[in-house]
């Protein structure tokens, strides 16, 4: 049966109708085997013939686990990645690019879910997306058995003693609790898949899911990397990016029969999400591939030549999407013959490069590198610490030449610039302009951001606490002023065009957020002072501060949480972009100078203080140049009082001259009324004043802003005043014998 039949006998059948002109728009193949099963099998091909050039399924001399274990382990992992880019994938198209609802029908009831109303291609999403998520939980229970196996060199056993060394495994061992926490999130996204139809439900089942790439990413040769931290963070791009990317080619795969009308536009903007997924993924595997290589006469090795392999892979793949965006999805659109030929066989041949490309990738994963990834005896304190040795003696002019690259925010930099420039783009050819000024403020804060997080304030605040301070003050308070300038959302809002199928793009995802109740409190303006000038205490007086110094993980989340806190309260006080409330001026400079206040109180504390923080940390660098680690401490401290004060002062100007302008602006506003009305605001006051005086009540007439207690509301006096008729009418709880009772 053909997929209008299918659609035709759903409409007799009392189910959820697809579009009506679905039977004009060429269809995509229906059958998701169709694109699944030679994916399935080109993956074992890569897994199989990539493990064969390196040797890494060889027989070990000692503690061989057997061939099951080097075999069937690597199998297991790409069936996990696979199984977690299409869970990805159908999640991310029924929260963006397929209506949740045909025919824009909503639920009756939110406590129970309309199955009928669903839209077919979203309710075969949320089916894929369950069943994935099963394979998904499956998979991750046998790579995590397998890999203890493999780690271990024992072979798979029932024997208690088996069982109560895996327990130990995955309870106290990194990697064992890495693989516990992808199973348990992917059981919980596999459950939650089933029942979760809310949209902002939705969106956090899909995020959780994405969350599975950050153990991923801790795990493997990047755990013990020379360049720890740039292989973890390029490392966990990469994965991003290819789950975006097989994950999207899998929910087309599946959604595909039941698209109708929306099949060419659903086409089109996942183009767009490709392109930017491809662009991530190659870059971030030249960063990784770089970094375990060491030097270019490594391409030589067994590694080398997978990598170039999976480099070529990667090109090819990159011409099959140029071909889809520059001819194929053209000739969709248009319903030309053959298209759907065309299309088919493209989105096959892609399918099939792509799992041998992650296949390779599996393989690369359990090849060894050509640089050593053992700690070397003579490993340094700093390097055991830190995982860097430390940097030269640190002078003015290595401020800015000493950098460590984190990849991380560079990738979020330059993502947040060039889509700021495509903003500014599409309105200028709309005939709109954005000021100069916000375009500029927001590239320097992209600069900037880059280089408090890879630059020599990050380098040395690694092994300084003063530069850390200077580092954290940059970060959530240099860094948001220039961001918050440029107004991001307002861009965003105007730039973006609104959906009208029923689907939820970004304009609809920013709206959704901003008008949210969780927006609405972390943008109160007591919660963000609170924010940013608790967490102070928080962080450097918890565990928290240790945690954020010894692991990347918490070092990013460091970065994060001060670069977000800072940017909310700088929005709060001198924002433009929309928020739920906005408080008034007086409110806003108070709350400035509480934070200063704060901020000198911390500082002080930190200039008098005699106890080092994280002290088996700062205390054991072995740093034989500078300040000693307390005296450096106290001059963190001096930093925090002093060069935190300049930015809050900044501030603080800012809020000034807002208000003097929202000031301007209310008089012109005024004056441009009373030109409007002849002044009836100004008569009916000063009629008031004369019935008062005419019934003998102890009132002195005069110009408006004589009396605080009393405010003009216009008279019937003068027939243009509008709304004077109810100047008259005493207030609540007033006397109206006496104008200096009066509270309205």
């Amino acid at each position: 049966m053909s997929t209008q039949q299918r659609q035709g006998s759903g409409r007799a059948s009392g189910r959820a109708p697809a579009a009506r002109d679905a039977e004009r728009t060429p269809a995509l193949p229906p059958n998701a085997a169709f694109w699944l099963a030679p994916a399935a099998v080109a993956a074992v091909i890569g897994v199989v013939a990539g493990l064969q050039l390196t040797g890494a399924a060889a027989p070990r001399a000692l503690s061989d686990p057997g061939a099951v274990v080097r075999w069937g382990l690597p199998v297991a992992q790409m069936t996990t990645y696979l199984s977690m880019a299409v869970v990805i994938g159908c999640l991310l198209f029924a929260a963006t690019l397929v209506p949740a609802f045909a025919d824009r029908r909503r639920p009756r009831s939110r406590a129970v879910p309309d199955r009928d109303a669903e839209h077919p291609a979203f309710r075969r999403l949320m089916t894929a997306a369950a069943a994935g998520g099963v394979v998904w939980t499956l998979a991750a229970i046998v790579v995590t058995v397998l890999t203890y196996s493999d780690v271990s060199g024992s072979r798979l056993s029932a024997a208690p003693a088996f069982t109560a060394q895996l327990a130990y495994f995955v309870t106290t061992l990194g990697t064992g609790q890495a693989w516990l926490t992808i199973t348990v999130i992917a059981a919980l996204v596999s459950t939650l898949a089933l029942g979760v139809r809310n949209i902002t439900g939705l969106a956090l089942t899909t995020l959780l899911a994405l969350g599975a790439t950050i153990p991923l990413s801790l795990i493997g040769h990047a755990a013990s990397a020379g360049d720890h931290e740039g292989a973890t963070s390029s490392l966990g791009l990469h994965l991003v990016g290819i789950s975006l990317w097989v994950g999207g080619i899998g929910a087309l795969a599946v959604a595909a029969p039941a698209l109708g009308a929306l099949t060419g536009v659903t086409l089109r903007r996942f183009s767009a999400l490709a392109g930017v997924a491809y662009v991530l993924v190659f870059a971030s595997g030249v960063v990784n591939a770089a970094i375990r290589l060491g030097d270019w006469g490594a391409l030589g090795s067994p590694y080398g030549l997978l990598v170039v392999a999976k480099t070529v892979a990667t090109v090819v793949l990159g011409v099959f999407g140029f071909a889809h965006r520059r001819w194929v999805i053209p000739r969709f659109d248009s319903g030309r013959l053959g298209a759907r030929r065309v299309m088919s066989q493209l989105v096959v041949g892609e399918i099939v490069v792509m799992a041998a490309t992650m296949g390779l990738g599996t393989a690369l994963s359990r090849s060894p590198t050509p640089v050593p990834e053992d700690l070397t005896p003579d490993a340094s304190p700093a390097y055991l610490l830190s995982g860097y040795d430390l940097p030269p003696e640190l002078t003015p002019g290595r401020m800015l030449t000493e950098w460590r690259w984190d990849w991380l925010w560079i990738a979020v930099a330059l993502l947040a610039a060039v889509g700021y420039l495509r903003g500014v783009w599409v309105l200028h050819r709309r005939g709109d302009a954005v000021p100069v000024l916000r375009t500029i403020s927001w590239l320097v804060g992209c600069l900037a951001l880059v280089y408090v997080t890879s630059g020599g304030l990050a380098v040395y605040g690694r092994v300084m606490f003063s530069i850390h301070m200077v580092d954290h003050m940059a970060l959530t308070m240099v860094v948001p002023l220039f961001l918050v300038v440029g107004a991001p959302i307002t861009l965003a809002l105007r730039a973006l065009r609104p959906r009208t199928d029923g689907t939820r793009g970004p304009r609809e995802w920013i709206l959704r957020v901003v008008h949210s109740r969780y927006s609405a409190l972390i943008t109160h303006p007591v919660v963000a002072a609170v924010l940013f000038g608790g967490s102070l205490l928080v962080f450097y007086y918890t565990p928290l501060f240790g945690f954020a110094l010894t692991e990347h993980v918490g070092h990013e989340l460091m970065n994060l949480h001060f670069l977000l806190t800072g940017y909310l309260f700088v929005l709060v006080l001198i924002g433009i972009d929309p928020l739920p409330r906005r408080p008034v001026y007086p409110l806003r400079l108070v709350l400035l100078l509480a934070t200063m206040a704060f901020h000198a109180f911390f500082g002080v504390t930190l200039m008098s203080s005699t106890t080092l923080l994280e002290p088996d940390y700062f205390g054991n660098l072995g740093r034989p140049w500078g300040l000693s680690p307390i005296a450096d401490q106290q001059l963190g401290g001096a930093f925090a009082w002093g060069i935190g004060e300049i930015p809050t002062l900044v501030v603080a100007i800012g809020v000034a001259v807002m208000w003097s302008r929202a000031d301007t602006r209310e008089s012109r506003r005024r004056d441009r009324a009373a030109d409007r009305n002849n002044e009836a605001e100004l008569s009916a006051y000063n009629d008031m004043f004369a019935r008062l005086a005419e019934g003998g009540a102890p009132a002195q007439p005069g110009r408006p802003g004589d009396s605080p207690t009393i405010r003009p509301t216009g008279g019937p006096s003068t027939p243009a005043a509008g709304r004077a008729s109810t100047a008259t009418r005493p207030a609540s709880g007033t006397d109206p014998d006496d104008p200096a009772k009066e509270t309205s």
